[in-house]
């Protein structure tokens, strides 16, 4: 898979936590700590702000701060206090309707100049506060793809010159530039128009998580990057040649989806700095709490209280992948290291990283791992972990991106004048005249 990268890696880092604690000084302190590490992230020409959500409150705290913030709010906040990193809002498919993301995020595109970017995820909790039972992940997914093409065409239907401001300064529009979609669908039936004017991006970032096979489908089908994690590279070799063998079916541009990896590393200045860091982390884990984790890991309704810690765990623990009614792509990673033979104590500290790509090493080391990818081809963009952390942010900003900048492989400044060509996709355009193109 190895060939010339013209274009270089990408990066994305998370947006801090805006949310008041009651040990605040102040109840803006969130706010302020989000915006300064906003600033920073864009002064290091970092291309994206990403945010993760759920939308319940996990009682047993496995998952951190995750959902306790809503996405597209927070990123309209840090919006007006940067002017060129990108902004992207995880969004569930299952919980959300098309025709508000739609408004929403076209706002977000307006207010930020043309810096939106939406994560289309399933979700795999919190049916229990809408009322409704989770639906299977083929049904999940078969709804999302309905919501992702009627946001598409509610996109695309409108003119471009339906918005003009009046020497006044006030904005007057043309009704009849509006155009209706008239989408009926299985899940959807939206007639549109979309009452917000045309993006200034033409559509905001299309951003996809999904590791089953449903889930693949989707990104191969619709999605300009998608999330994986992919913990080994021989994993993400055959996840990306088999991504893009059914985007190529699907009449995708070469090249697309782009793939992001979320990349938790330990950095440390030697060696022997690295193991000392690694040692520590690693002595903070609360294996009971651990155990936990894991088990959530597996797809829940395990009881690990009793398994000793430097055993493996027995086979006959181990879920089928098909009966796991939410995130199979994780619990296919976990399966597979159970069957390795890891033990629970070495299963429990992969825990941490929830499955993701992770390394410990100095900034060269590091590098050299992440070069290997994106030399390969099967690494676009890269979630960097770090800012706002005392304990890493400066082997961050001073080690790891600067040996990444030496290298060639991350860009020095922004390249564009919106998210999407400073992400370097092919235009809208491109994408649209390469699907007709091998659709004769």
């Amino acid at each position: 898979m190895a060939l010339n990268r013209p274009r270089r890696l990408k990066t994305l880092t998370g947006a801090s936590s805006v949310i008041a604690a009651s040990n605040d000084p102040t109840p803006t302190t969130g706010i302020n700590r989000a915006v300064a590490l906003a600033k920073k992230a864009e002064a290091e020409k970092i291309t994206g702000l990403f945010t993760a959500d759920l939308l319940h409150i996990d009682p047993a705290g496995l998952a951190g701060t995750a959902g306790i913030q809503e996405p597209i709010v927070t990123l309209s906040a840090l919006s007006q206090a940067t002017s060129q990193i990108g902004l992207i809002a995880t969004i569930s498919t299952t919980f959300h309707h098309p025709y508000n993301l739609a408004r929403q995020i076209g706002t977000l595109d307006h207010l930020s100049g043309g810096r939106a970017g939406w994560n289309a995820v399933t979700s795999s909790v919190g049916e229990e506060n809408f009322g409704e039972t989770l639906p299977s992940p083929e049904e999940r997914y078969a709804r999302a793809a309905e919501f992702i093409e009627v946001v598409n065409a509610l996109y695309d239907a409108n003119d471009r010159d339906v918005a003009q401001r009046r020497a006044s300064g006030a904005i007057t529009v043309d009704h009849a530039k509006f155009h209706p979609i008239a989408y009926k669908g299985r899940h959807f039936d939206v007639q549109g128009p979309l009452n917000v004017p045309p993006l200034p991006q033409g559509r905001a970032v299309l951003f996809q998580a999904g590791q089953s096979e449903a889930g693949v489908n989707v990104g191969a089908r619709y999605a300009e990057v998608v999330y994986t994690s992919q913990p080994r590279l021989d994993d993400a070799i055959a996840f990306t040649t088999e991504l893009r063998r059914r985007a190529t079916g699907f009449g995708r541009a070469a090249g697309l989806p782009f793939i992001m990896n979320s990349f938790h590393a330990v950095i440390g200045e030697s060696d022997a700095d690295v193991a000392r860091r690694l040692k520590e982390k690693h002595e903070k884990i609360d294996y009971e709490q651990g155990r936990l984790k894991l088990a959530d890991m597996l797809g829940g309704g395990l009881d690990l209280s009793e398994l000793p810690l430097d055993e493996p765990l027995p086979d006959a623990l181990l879920p089928e992948v098909t009966s796991i009614n939410r995130r199979r792509g994780r619990v296919e990673v976990f399966r597979r290291y159970a069957k390795e033979g890891l033990t629970l104590r070495e299963l429990i500290i992969q825990a941490q990283e929830t499955g993701h790509w992770s390394l410990a090493g100095t900034p060269e080391q590091l590098v050299d791992a992440i070069e290997e990818r994106y030399r390969a081809g099967i690494l676009d963009v890269l979630s960097l972990h770090g800012f706002g952390n005392p304990e890493q942010e400066d082997l961050l900003v001073n080690g790891l991106l600067p040996e990444l900048r030496r290298r060639s492989i991350i860009d020095t400044d922004y390249v564009g004048d919106d998210f999407r060509s400073n992400l370097e996709l092919p235009g809208l355009r491109d994408q649209a005249a390469t699907r007709q193109r091998l659709a004769r």
